[in-house]
């Protein structure tokens, strides 16, 4: 019986002995496995201090951006209400050259007789004119021969 003893014992501490050893496997597996996720936070930790960092210059550089467009958009304002001005001084004056072009029409179509009767009176004037110098020239030939 005594053997039955020691055989258990023997039996049970090469039971611990392969437990020990499979929990050292195991533990050696899992410390691997905890430098291996420390160094990608490690690198993980890197990339966002260096995504940080690039994201500040970039809103900075935004920021900058956005007073530029502001800037130029308040001077582009500026053209745009002088060329409205222009436009505006331009339908003017149409409506100026308009209403003077009417009147003159006006006028016209008014003085219409008028102008008719001082054309008929020129025409007679130059009509008289014409035969008095023809008359004139025949006077000079006749008192020349």
């Amino acid at each position: 019986m005594e053997i039955i003893l020691y055989l258990s014992i023997a039996l049970i501490a090469i039971a611990f002995t392969v437990l020990v050893i499979f929990v050292s496997k195991t533990l050696k597996s899992v410390q691997a496995t905890l430098d291996n996720v420390a160094g990608t936070m490690s690198g993980l930790e890197k990339q966002v201090q260096g995504i940080t960092t690039e994201t500040t210059e970039l809103l900075h550089k935004t920021n900058l951006l956005a007073n530029d467009i502001q800037q130029k958009s308040e001077k582009l304002n500026t053209v745009v209400n002088a060329v409205q001005g222009v436009g505006q001084s331009l339908q003017q004056l149409n409506r100026s050259v308009s209403n003077v072009s009417t009147s003159v029409s006006n006028g016209l179509d008014k003085n219409k007789e008028q102008i008719s009767q001082v054309v008929q009176w020129s025409n007679a004037a130059m009509d008289i004119w014409q035969k008095w110098k023809v008359k004139k020239e025949r006077s000079k030939t006749s008192t020349m021969n």
